[in-house]
């Protein structure tokens, strides 16, 4: 399995999406740069818990 498959692109969207559609209809404007850096952070979580994980089976 190469490392791309493991990479949480969907999840990160839904993220990003999700923030910028809550800032709208709350705010209403919405604020991209706040949603992706949160977007990052998830992917980045997703990642890390995905090969902690992954390892922790292989033990």
């Amino acid at each position: 399995m190469a490392f791309a498959d493991n990479l949480p692109i969907s999840e990160s969207l839904g993220v990003f999406i999700g923030i910028t559609g809550f800032d709208w209809l709350a705010e209403g404007q919405a604020e991209p740069f706040k949603a992706a850096a949160t977007a990052l952070a998830a992917g980045a979580a997703i990642t890390l818990a995905r090969l902690w994980l992954k390892k922790r089976q292989k033990d």
